[in-house]
């Protein structure tokens, strides 16, 4: 009789498994803050990255736009942005962050850094820089927009 597949003998469940467990950890930490996962890839798009678009925020996160523009409805809500026309042209959305959703970037960074630094720390001299380079392998070619986010 074969062995067949084997769950936990595969590369991919555990990279699966590996990455539930970052996340969870994570999300953890940003809920205690108000915040979730994408709403903290959106704060960081803005603050970090400058992007002031929703279609470019979307696709910076890597999700669809109906989820990145039902988040930002409720962070406007929230307080932590505001949304207005384009100087040019009005039917563009343009997003900023207010004084709030940056207060929000610095009280959540070290979190995410302690996330990094709890599960990175794990791995050897130069594993980092490794994995990385794995895992843009495994991503190559692949689609990058994820609905679930």
């Amino acid at each position: 009789m074969s062995q067949g597949y084997r769950l936990h003998a595969s590369l991919l469940y555990q990279l699966t498994l590996t990455s539930r467990l970052q996340e969870r950890r994570l999300e953890d930490g940003l809920r205690r803050l108000g915040l979730s996962r994408m709403t903290w890839c959106i704060l960081l798009a803005v603050q970090v990255e400058g992007l002031t678009r929703p279609s470019e925020i979307a696709e910076f996160i890597g999700t669809d736009r109906t989820a990145t523009s039902r988040a930002l409805r409720q962070m406007e809500a929230a307080g932590w942005l505001d949304r207005h026309g384009g100087t040019t042209d009005r039917r563009t959305t343009r997003v900023a962050l207010t004084e709030a959703g940056k207060a929000l970037v610095d009280k959540a960074t070290p979190v995410a850094e302690d996330n990094a630094a709890h599960f990175l720390s794990k791995l050897p001299a130069g594993g980092a820089e490794a994995l990385a380079e794995l895992l843009a392998a495994l991503r190559e070619g692949e689609p990058r927009n994820l609905l679930r986010f």
